[in-house]
């Protein structure tokens, strides 16, 4: 059976001989490093990221930059800058050589500067009430910085909030979006400013009055923001927030000149769904991104617009194309346009045509998470069902690894096999899935499955490491993992992901019901009658709908922030748009009907099996009444259930004790009813 991904043979060859095979655990998981943010001198030489190491006591993670040296042959990484509890991010090249970063040392934000050969650093910046990124301008004398303060802030300093001392302590708010993701709204908004480096200047505002969030919230980075060739013009995205934001996908690029001399442009009124990814080519000539065609709608097709910035002439360059672009890096000469987008499980480079918009596949196996074009080619950093990130560099026809970050800490682990397969699911359509077999399972014995639906609903269970749902942990454990990537899915075509709207418990349970007799028949050693279900947010939701509508499959379930009733999602979530464009466009109380066809609490009284609820306090879009209420239809009903809840997690569990004891407890359940240890 094969492994899937490239990238682990080449792991499997750094592990000693003489090691003693045992499962992967979410100990190891935990402990592993996390790499991104890399970026490579422009001559070539250096490659320099972030990597994240787990401060298990403290609870969080910590940040250092480290560097490889890409000229030498045989040359190991090894840290650039590396001190104590301060956090450095976001490094990025100036003139000379110099690395420039995020640090907060001392408990404050500062931009810095390092030779990448190492040597004395120096604060170049620290704007007064502290920032969340920034992105070098081209001739590296200033900084574009994105920080939350007032809409149509004058200044970056921090506005003074005079309080009386006799209010008290209410809120009042005029119009929605009072919360979002995890966060109360307080009033603030990201905010763009220009601030000189290495001088005593002030900083320019040049997000002008406009009332929104650029990068937006709470997932944008730096990658929705970007500088000019010549430095003269910044490009950002931004949704105008109006008394619409809630109902509303509409980012659109702006342009604005960088000195603040004028106010921002919007470069794509036309278009009123999301426009996003302002990517402007290295020779000054072009800007491209992604749109989508319908307002609303979160997951339409990323198309790649590229616009002439002398003509302002716009095309859609991937408008032929079936596949949605997810990320976008030009050649240094500004001559190739490279893009990641997913296809069948996997998350591929392509290089894009620019006259044809035709792509050209240039790796096959992987999960693509970041791209750094140079003269000779491309670095980019991958990971796999098998593995985290490393870095890669293509030059020629195959990758060449670059680092094994985590060798050391995986020496020894014995990693399950992966087997993709597919069926004929609802519609007639051709619908994937793979198995994960345990490493450690003896030829005859069987493994009881746990069965894992994806979230989204329009995400995909593909060839890509989690430290959240990680199906190479359960294989750890002794269980075999099936998942099903169900209509609804991403990197199936658009066709293939729209079919889910309307559609929340029809298809999709058809292709998972289907997709577990495919497996159970095709694979021997999976114990088919010893099985327990699991999902997280819409994969929650299938919980809940398999509760009640496939209610003798299952030994025990697991749902995780899943929805129990979907009136009060209706008027609980914050995001409106999603949950109105899933079941038809209108709001509840204009088509009760759409919403109550696919709604579990209609079916509780045909509940039977034993589920584990997990939902945290601060997860404002599935919230955690949603399952609350999930806990109390099964202990009215007098079926056995736990509810596990983190009063400081959101839609994630993302602390390491946390997701230590979240995996206790999920594994615990399971054992409980499959009889697995």
């Amino acid at each position: 059976m094969k492994r899937i991904l490239l990238a682990s043979i080449a792991l499997a060859s750094t592990v000693a001989a003489t090691a003693v095979a045992r499962p992967l655990t979410i100990n190891d998981v935990v402990g592993f490093s996390r790499v991104g943010a890399p970026v490579v001198s422009p001559d070539g030489r250096w490659l320099v990221w972030q990597q994240r190491e787990t401060d298990l006591a403290a609870n969080k993670g910590r940040y250092d930059l480290w560097r490889l040296d890409l000229a030498t042959k045989g040359a190991l990484p090894e840290p650039l800058v590396a001190e104590g509890d301060v956090n450095e991010t976001g490094p990025q090249f100036g003139a000379n050589n110099l690395v420039i970063f995020q640090s907060d040392k001392g408990g404050k934000d500062a931009i810095v500067s390092i030779p990448v050969a190492g040597g004395t650093q120096t604060v170049l910046a620290t704007p007064p009430g502290g920032f969340s990124g920034f992105e070098l301008s081209p001739d590296g004398t200033r900084a574009l910085v994105w920080a939350d303060r007032l809409p149509g802030a004058p200044t970056i300093e921090p506005a003074e909030i005079k309080r009386d001392g006799n209010a008290g302590s209410g809120r009042v708010f005029g119009k929605l979006f009072i919360r979002h993701w995890d966060t109360w709204s307080d009033g603030t908004r990201s905010q763009l400013f220009v601030v000189p480096l290495g001088k005593d200047a002030p900083a320019v505002p040049v997000s002008g009055s406009l009332d929104g969030d650029s990068p937006s919230k709470p997932f944008g980075g730096g990658e929705e923001v970007a500088w000019s060739a010549d430095g003269k013009t910044i490009f950002f995205a931004l949704r105008e927030a109006g008394t619409t934001e809630p109902l509303s996908t509409n980012l659109d690029i702006w342009s604005v000149p960088a000195d603040g001399s004028a106010k921002p442009v919007n470069l794509t009124p036309d278009n009123d769904g999301m426009d996003n990814l302002p990517t402007p080519s290295p020779d000054g000539k072009w800007l491209a991104w992604f749109a989508m065609k319908r307002p609303t709608y979160e997951a339409d097709r990323q198309v790649l617009m590229l616009r002439n910035l002398a003509t302002g002439e716009t095309r859609a360059l991937t408008e032929a194309w079936d596949r949605s672009v997810g990320s976008i890096a030009w050649s240094p000469d500004g001559k190739k346009l490279f893009v990641t987008a997913e296809d069948t499980q996997e998350n591929p480079i392509f290089q894009v045509d620019l006259k044809t918009g035709k792509p050209t596949r240039l790796t096959q196996e992987g999960n693509v998470t970041a791209i750094v074009p140079t003269k000779k080619g491309v670095v980019f950093s991958m990971n796999s069902l098998l593995g985290p990130d490393d870095f890669y560099s293509l030059t020629g026809k195959a990758p060449t690894r670059l680092t094994t970050v985590n060798a050391a800490k995986m020496q020894g682990i014995d990693l399950p096999t992966i087997t993709r397969f597919s069926f004929t699911g609802a519609n007639n359509d051709t619908v994937w899935g793979y198995s994960v077999k345990p490493a450690q399972l003896r030829d005859g014995e069987k493994a009881p499955i746990a069965f894992i639906v994806h979230g989204g609903p329009q995400g995909t269970m593909n060839n890509s490491w989690s430290y959240r749902w990680n199906p190479a942990v359960f294989a750890g454990a002794g269980y075999a993992v099936v998942a099903i990537d169900f209509h609804g899915s991403t990197g199936y075509g658009q066709a293939f992901t729209d079919a889910i709207r309307n559609n929340w418990g029809g298809w999709p349970l058809e292709d998972l019901q289907k997709g577990l007799a495919t497996a159970t028949a095709k694979f021997p050693w999976m114990d088919a009658d010893n099985a327990c279900a699991l999902g997280a947010s819409y994969g929650g939701f299938m919980m809940n709908w398999i509760e009640g509508n496939w209610p003798d499959r299952f030994k025990c379930i697991v749902q995780h922030d899943g929805v129990f009733d979907a009136r009060a999602m209706a008027y609980e979530t914050e995001e409106l748009w999603f949950d109105e464009w899933e079941h038809g466009g209108h709001p509840y109380y204009e088509d009760p009907a759409a919403f109550e066809k696919w709604n579990p609490v209609n079916h509780v009284d045909k509940w039977r099996t034993p589920m584990l609820v997990i939902h945290s306090d601060k997860d404002y879009r599935i919230p955690v009444t949603q399952g609350i209420a999930t806990f109390t239809a099964l202990q009215r009903r007098g079926i056995p259930s736990k509810f596990l809840n983190f009063p400081d997690e959101n839609h994630w569990v993302l602390k390491p004790k946390n997701s230590m004891q979240w995996y206790g407890e999920v594994l615990g359940w399971l054992g409980t009813y499959t009889g697995k240890k």
